[in-house]
């Protein structure tokens, strides 16, 4: 019979994966709170765990409630930003590092879709499987599925506006 290991271990183990996730999906600002307040829900609910659950999936679907309530908190109250970057016309010098070529796609991510935005992170930045994708989001394996493909055609349609020449 198996046993759910200390929390300690089960903290470290899966530590890396939370937070891989977590700024994937909320962006480097956000995701340490979010680790913060996931892995406090995860301490208060651990000593209920039955011993064969999926540890990772677990706290996976944890990580995705406390990032849905950051882009929920972001909706209600407006984010204060440095200066804005002057506009540039279009083609003009620089312009494909401005728009994120070189950048950070996951800027790209986080602007999908709730459902889309999920289910890219939790495939591409938590690993998981789309049965597992499903588990956590309380859908099928084939709407996850579908998500995905709808997340990245709107990506690649970005990304090829982006890129293409002027």
């Amino acid at each position: 019979m198996s046993h759910v290991p200390p929390f300690q271990r089960f903290l470290d183990a899966q530590a890396g994966d939370v937070l891989r996730f977590l700024i994937a999906s909320v962006g480097r600002h956000d995701a340490d709170d979010a680790f913060q307040e996931t892995f406090l829900s995860a301490l208060r609910a651990y000593p209920r765990l039955r011993p064969d659950s999926d540890l990772r999936g677990w706290v996976l679907t944890i990580a995705h409630r406390k990032a849905l309530d950051v882009h929920r908190a972001r909706a209600r109250h407006p984010i204060p930003i440095a200066e804005p970057e002057p506009e540039r016309p279009p083609g003009a010098p620089g312009e494909g590092r401005a728009a994120g070529i070189e950048g950070d796609h996951w800027e790209r991510v986080r602007a999908l879709p709730a459902r889309q935005r999920a289910v890219l992170t939790l495939r591409y930045a938590g690993d998981l499987s789309y049965a597992q994708i499903a588990t956590v989001l309380g859908s099928s394996e084939d709407a996850a599925r579908r998500a995905a493909a709808d997340g990245l055609k709107t990506l690649r349609k970005e990304l090829s506006h982006v890129a293409a020449p002027a």
